[in-house]
C-alpha cells in the first residue's frame, strides 16, 4: 500500500497543476488510508505538502502574468489569520471524544474525515456539471465578501487540512473580477501562503517525520511540473468532469468506511 501511495503522491501535483485545486483532495486520503496515518496529522501533512507544491506551481503562472500578487495578498490576509488560529488552537482543542452514548461514538477522527469528505462531495457537483468556465460579470473588487470569504476558507482549511482550491477560484472571479486563468494561478499563490502558515501552527504542536514529508513533497512537485506543462493541452471541462466523479465516488466511500464499516 505504501508502493500505492508513493506513485498516488505525483497525482496530488498533477491535478493541482492541471486543476489550479484539489491537491488536499488526494493527499489526505493518500495519508490516512495507504500510509496509515492519523487524521490530524495527515491534515498538517497534507498542508505543507499542498503549500510547497502550489508554490512551485504557480512561480511559472507568475511569469506568464497569470497571478495577481495584490489579490492574492488581500485575499489570503483574513485566509492566513483564520487558518493560523484553527490548526494553532481550535483543533487541538477538539477532544478525541467528541459524543459518546450507548449506541452511538463520534471521534475526532470520524469529525475532521466526515467534513472533509462532506466538502469533497460539495466540490465535486460543481465538477461534474462539465459547465464552461466561469465569466466575470464586472471588475468590481467586493472587498468585505472578500474579507468573509478569506475567513471562511482559511477556517475549513484550517479544520481539514484543505488547500480550498475549488472555493477560491468561483470567489476570485466573482468577487475580484478575475479572469478565470488568473484566478487559477492566484488561487495556487494564495493556496501556497495559506496551507504553509497553516502548517506553521501545526509545528508548534506536533513533531514531524521530515524525510517523510519531504519525499512525498518532492513527488507532488514532479506532478504539478508535469501538469503545467499538460494544462494547455488537456480540456479543462472534460478534466474537471472527469476528476468530479472520481472526487464524488471518494467522498462517499470515506463517508461510508469512518460512519458504518
Amino acid at each position: 500500500m505504501e508502493i500505492i501511495g508513493y506513485i498516488a503522491s505525483v497525482c496530488i501535483g498533477l491535478i493541482l497543476g492541471l486543476l489550479g485545486g484539489g491537491g488536499s483532495i488526494l493527499s489526505i486520503p493518500i495519508l490516512v488510508y495507504l500510509f496509515h496515518m492519523d487524521a490530524v496529522i495527515a491534515s498538517a501533512y497534507s498542508l505543507f505538502i499542498v503549500g510547497i507544491t502550489s508554490f512551485v506551481g504557480a512561480v511559472p503562472k507568475y511569469k506568464e502574468h497569470l497571478v495577481n500578487i495584490r489579490t492574492g495578498i488581500l485575499f489570503g490576509i483574513p485566509s492566513i489569520v483564520s487558518i493560523f488560529i484553527t490548526r494553532r488552537w481550535i483543533v487541538p482543542a477538539i477532544p478525541e471524544i467528541i459524543l459518546q452514548t450507548s449506541s452511538v461514538v463520534i471521534t475526532k477522527r470520524i469529525l475532521l474525515l466526515g467534513m472533509f469528505a462532506i466538502l469533497m462531495i460539495l466540490a465535486s457537483a460543481s465538477m461534474i456539471r462539465g459547465k464552461r468556465e466561469l465569466q466575470k460579470d464586472d471588475d468590481r473588487f467586493r472587498t468585505f465578501l472578500v474579507l468573509i470569504e478569506g475567513i471562511l476558507i482559511g477556517f475549513l482549511t484550517g479544520l481539514v487540512g484543505a488547500g480550498g482550491g475549488f472555493l477560491i477560484i468561483p470567489a476570485l472571479v466573482l468577487l475580484t473580477g478575475l479572469p478565470f486563468k488568473t484566478a487559477v494561478g492566484t488561487s495556487l499563490f494564495i493556496i501556497a501562503i495559506n496551507s504553509l502558515v497553516g502548517f506553521l501552527g501545526d509545528v508548534m504542536n506536533y513533531s514531524m517525520n521530515w524525510s517523510f514529508l519531504l519525499s512525498i513533497t518532492v513527488l507532488a512537485i514532479i506532478g504539478i511540473l508535469i501538469g503545467n506543462k499538460l494544462s494547455g493541452s488537456i480540456s479543462n471541462i472534460k478534466l474537471r468532469k472527469s476528476f468530479g466523479w472520481f472526487v464524488l465516488a471518494m467522498g462517499c466511500w470515506i463517508l461510508i468506511k469512518e460512519l458504518v464499516l
